[in-house]
């Protein structure tokens, strides 16, 4: 198969359009085409004229590891061109950056999870678009999480730069796919242009969403390999708790675990409330010890969500779900667990991080009602994730 960025580079006709015009990229380390060589070098190498560069949030190599750690602008050291932040003193293309391109080719590889930044970038620069009368192409990529569809909708008044709209936590739609919904549900007047991956099967084993002959590169620090892009829905939300997620391990974002933390009690407490959230997975109660972020330096017993090899079911697996429950039983294990974390989560302020995170009140509320049942919980959330299925039908590129 090939990806938006390898179909742009093998045929002429497709760069046609963008001859004589000046050209700007918005990529991240993981931008890289079959053969590992990043966008930029093969963009230029291809003989366009790339006059500006974007980088997202981690910076357009990668070099920022944790969140709220803005990257500067600079000159590219090799080629010469601006490269411009979106994730320092703006998170907006800024008039004086639009001035410096016609076209903008986006490629980024997401996650799948609504409240990955770069999803909100690609929604700032269509909007930035429409208002400077600019171009955008996204070169297309996998969503390596695959089709299904989970979590709560993002409510209004809830929009945040990891909430860039009504969507549920695991939307199922490629950075294409998600353009085009953009320009319709904003009413963007923009040129806009998908160029489409060929022969990418969604639902195809092994992978599921990612191809099983690409090699997996990062496309932030702490997104290390297909498990984690998996268990991202969920394991995201441990953002907003006291909870360690491996941040300062070699498996970030897929396990869980704090000091104080009973992992094996934790685990027999979800399979007691809602067996059904579990399958799909394997989870390996484990001890680890962060060698930065929360819990630095202490031993901490956690969980370990396995999404792969022979334990995993891509129909079956529910990521959020699985999350939310394992919050469950902590609370119902010790009801006064200082479970969620208070400060400020992506410069929002006066609201929780987990409300932020989850686009609403609700998940968080579900948690700490004691009466509260799984079922109570897909009682609001099928309605979402059905809602957004129909709504999204007709922008899907890609069968299988």
């Amino acid at each position: 198969m090939k990806f938006g960025i390898d179909r742009l580079l093998a045929d002429p006709e497709l760069r046609r359009p963008l001859e004589g015009k000046r050209v700007a990229l918005v990529a991240h380390p993981a931008s890289v085409t079959a053969d590992l060589t990043h966008s930029l070098d093969a963009l230029v190498a291809a003989g366009l004229n790339v006059s500006a560069v974007f980088g997202p949030q981690h910076g357009v190599r990668g070099d920022l590891q944790d969140n709220m750690m803005e990257s500067p602008d600079y000159t590219d050291p090799t080629y010469g061109m601006p490269v411009f932040s979106l994730y320092g003193e703006v998170r907006r293309p800024t008039g004086q950056s639009m001035g410096t391109f016609d076209v903008m080719l986006v490629d980024l590889q997401d996650l799948g999870t609504r409240i990955y930044t770069f999803i909100t970038t690609l929604r700032y620069v269509l909007e930035a678009a429409a208002q400077h009368g600019k171009a955008v192409w996204v070169l297309d990529r996998p969503n390596p999480a695959g089709r299904p569809i989970e979590g709560l909708t993002l409510r209004p008044g809830w929009e945040s730069f990891v909430g860039a709209g009504a969507m549920p936590m695991r939307h199922g739609l490629t950075m294409g796919e998600l353009g085009a919904w953009f320009v319709e549900t904003l009413g963007l007047d923009v040129e806009y242009r998908v160029i489409a991956m060929e022969g990418w099967e969604p639902g195809a084993a092994p992978g599921f969403g990612w191809p099983e002959d690409r090699v997996w590169i990062n496309p932030s620090p702490n997104a290390p390999n297909l498990n984690m892009a998996r268990a991202y829905a969920g394991t995201v939300m441990l953002e907003g708790t006291t909870l360690s997620e491996g941040r300062g391990t070699t498996r970030p974002l897929e396990l869980f675990g704090a000091p104080d933390l009973d992992a094996k009690a934790v685990i027999a407490e979800m399979r007691k409330l809602a067996p059904e959230w579990l399958e799909g997975c394997v989870l390996r109660d484990i001890w680890f010890q962060p060698t930065f972020h929360k819990h630095v330096g202490q031993l901490c017993n956690g969980v370990h969500v396995h999404a792969e090899g022979p334990f995993y079911d891509h129909a079956a697996f529910k990521p959020w779900r699985l999350q939310a429950l394992a919050f469950k039983a902590i609370r119902r294990l010790r009801p006064d667990y200082d479970l969620w974390r208070d400060f400020p989560y992506e410069y929002e302020f006066g609201k929780l991080a987990i409300d932020v995170i989850n686009g609403s009140a609700l998940l968080r509320e579900w948690v700490d009602d004691s009466g509260a049942t799984a079922g109570d919980l897909d009682s609001l959330t099928l309605p979402d994730e059905a809602a957004w299925a129909a709504e999204i039908r007709h922008l899907l590129l890609y069968a299988g």
